[in-house]
């Protein structure tokens, strides 16, 4: 996707992209799913930093994101804060903008937290360091 993490931290995670032919759809314009995509990984890097400080990994349960307006060009800023951090789950929210502060994409993520050693898709989960 070409994602650059401008800021990541427990409570704010901030990314920024340029947009090039790759993220465009037939009619020329940024696809959904890097919209949804950029949503995903900027609220899952501050959800998975958030369950480290306890041990915890996290997995997405849900992702709905809206698109606002459509773009051809430029750079992208998604910035995410978490709207709920529970023992189990965590919901985040996002906003994506352009260069001129436009609301292009809004996204809200589910996250199930996982302790040390739970089973996920027949492995277990290990908790790794996020650098």
């Amino acid at each position: 996707m070409g994602l650059h993490f401008v800021r990541a931290t427990a409570d704010e995670v901030i990314a920024e992209m340029e947009i090039g032919e790759q993220h465009h759809q037939p009619y020329g314009i940024v696809h959904g799913g890097v919209h949804a995509g950029l949503i995903e990984a900027v609220t899952s890097t501050g959800a998975a930093l958030s369950a480290q400080a306890r041990g915890q990994s996290v997995v997405g349960l849900e992702n709905n994101t809206s698109f606002l307006n459509a773009v051809r060009e430029g750079k992208l800023l998604a910035t995410a804060r978490p709207l709920m951090r529970g023992r189990r789950t965590q919901v985040w929210e996002a906003t994506v903008t352009d260069a001129a502060g436009r609301s292009i994409a809004s996204g809200r993520v589910r996250f199930l937290a996982l302790e040390a050693g739970a089973a996920l898709a027949g492995e277990v989960v290990s908790v790794k360091p996020i650098r």
